[in-house]
Formats: C-alpha cells, structure tokens, sequence
C-alpha cells in the first residue's frame, strides 16, 4: 500500500527548491555582458532598470532577495548600482565575479558617458537642452516611484512587517521630501531604528525558522 504521508521526490523538489538549480549567469563573460547591458539603459531611473533586467527579465533574483540586497547596496558607500552587482558577482562566482561584474558596469558606460560629457559641454546653455535634462529628470523620478509600487508587496514577506515598513517609508519621504533633512541623518536614524526593530523582530521567531 503506498504511504500517501510522504510525498514523491518532485512534490519535496518543488516545496523546497535547490538554490543551485535557480536561475544564474552561465559564465564570467555573461555576467559581464548582462551587467554592461544593464548599465548601459541606466540613465537616471537605474533602479527600475536594475530590478526589470534581474528580477522580471533573468530572474537572478526574486522580488524580496532583490528588495534586501538592494537595501544594503544603498547603505554601503558608493554608487548603489555597483554595490548590487560586486554583491551579485560574488554570490555567483566569488572574488572573480565580484571584479567582472564591476567591470562590466563601469567599462563602456564610462567611456560612453565621457563621449556624453564632451557633447554636452558645447550645448549646455541652449534652452533646448536644459529642457531636456529637466525632462529626463522628470522621467526617471517617475520610472523610480513606479519601481518601489511594484516593489512594495515584497515587504508582507520581510520580517520588519508591513506596517512597520509603511511607517519608515512614510517618515523617510516626510524627512528628506518636506524637511530637507540631511540623508546621512536621516539615515542614520531611521535606518538605525529600522535595524533595531527587525533584530528584535528576528530574535521572536522560532529557532528553527530563524536559522532556515
């Protein structure tokens, strides 16, 4: 008589899936190319860019692995874009991916943004190109706000809660959009605060889902 306690080998593969068997770059040279790629259409609004390339599109990552490795690409010093992918690089392939997946993001943008620079120089006080600049600023300010929409039902899976999530976005938003307040404060602060309650958050849960 079959044991119909136990469920066959492909039911336990698709309650618990490999890590190994998700979704990664094939080698060194396709971590390179995806992240020159994924530079080279971030003009402005790269958080938007960043999160359809990994996300929707490869699927590197899932919306809530994005959303915390995202958070600490943005706390880290330096540009949040090359964080993410020294991060990336390295979960894929060590110390090697890290400095491939870097190079990738900073080889022909730089050259391609320097080219930009020169071209821009001898033009920045036409009318017609500050209207521009103000257009594309007005794009990616909306490309980002859409982003963090599509974004924001990852954090009923975060262990900070929705409600405690709701509440630190909304106090980040009025610091810095309505006061003005420094970013490093506001940072430190609410970010500090933040941490704190997620790490007594994390220390409710039980041992066993807490080491999982």
């Amino acid at each position: 008589m079959r044991d119909t306690a136990t469920p066959p080998a492909s039911s336990k593969a698709r309650l618990n899936p490999d890590p190994d068997t998700s979704p990664r770059p094939e080698s060194l040279r396709a971590l390179f190319w995806s992240f020159n790629w994924l530079a080279l259409q971030g003009f402005g609004g790269v958080l938007a860019i960043v999160q359809r390339e990994l996300v929707e599109r490869r699927r590197w990552l899932t919306r809530e692995q994005f959303v915390e490795d995202w958070a600490v690409a943005q706390v880290l010093p330096g540009p949040n874009v090359v964080n993410l992918s020294l991060m990336l690089g390295d979960r894929f392939f060590g110390l090697r991916g890290a400095f491939v997946a870097m190079a990738g993001m900073l080889s022909l943008p730089l050259l391609l943004v320097l080219l930009l620079a020169t071209l821009y120089a001898g033009v920045q006080t036409l009318p017609v190109a500050q209207g521009a600049l103000r257009g594309m600023g007005a794009v990616a300010a909306g490309l980002i706000a859409a982003t963090g929409l599509k974004l924001l039902p990852a954090l009923k899976k975060n262990v900070v809660g929705s409600l405690a999530s709701a509440g630190a976005i909304s106090l980040t938003v009025l610091a810095i959009g309505w006061l003005r307040l420094p970013l490093a404060w506001v940072l430190l602060v609410l970010g500090g605060l933040s941490c704190a309650w997620a790490y007594r958050q994390l220390g409710r849960l039980p041992k066993n889902m807490g080491g999982a």
